[in-house]
């Protein structure tokens, strides 16, 4: 019988949780009221779902795709200028001011905007095909209109890109090999 070793996060949280790291190792989060026997009888009941989701993050990460020094400047560069192009683009067509172009390297996120209407991108996005970095450009000029993800806001996406939601799903996908 495999024994799952994790790590045990206690904190002010209501809820339990079972991360998975990029590595595969195994964080449970829970509240400070959880007792040693309920956070074991929490990853024996989750067992077959964490054994899962290793596997996957396994095979995920020997998928990866590596990124070099080079990959990185020439990523970064290129992001410099298309960003700006593609921002302006789509900000004319939808009718959207923004304030200034931020290129980063974030973990988790491929783009961002803030209450001011400043807009960063993930450079890792110009490895992709240009239909998802639109999207991306397109989604994040729609919360300079709704600084959230109602419907009212899906709707704006949806009115330059009808085909949205594949490219969200496209993303997705490809996200894991970067």
């Amino acid at each position: 019988m495999e024994r799952i070793t994790y790590e045990w996060i206690r904190s002010r949280r209501r809820t339990i949780a079972v991360q998975i790291r990029e590595d595969g190792s195994v964080a449970l989060r829970t509240p400070y009221s959880v007792s040693r026997a309920q956070a074991e009888r929490f990853i024996e009941e989750h067992k077959e779902w964490i054994l899962e989701n290793q596997r996957n993050q396994k095979e995920a990460w020997e998928h990866r795709r590596v990124i070099t020094e080079e990959m990185r400047r020439e990523g970064v560069e290129k992001a410099m200028k298309i960003f700006p192009e593609r921002v302006e683009y789509y900000a004319r067509l939808m009718g959207i001011s923004y304030g200034r172009i931020t290129i980063r390297e974030q973990k988790t996120r491929w783009g961002s905007c803030s209450g001011k209407g400043n807009l960063n991108f993930n450079w890792k996005l110009t490895l992709m095909p240009m239909e998802i970095l639109d999207y991306v450009v397109v989604h994040e000029l729609a919360h300079r209109k709704e600084m959230n993800h109602s419907r009212k806001f899906w709707k704006i996406v949806e009115q330059v890109l009808p085909d949205y939601q594949e490219r969200r799903k496209r993303l997705r996908e490809l996200a894991d090999s970067l």
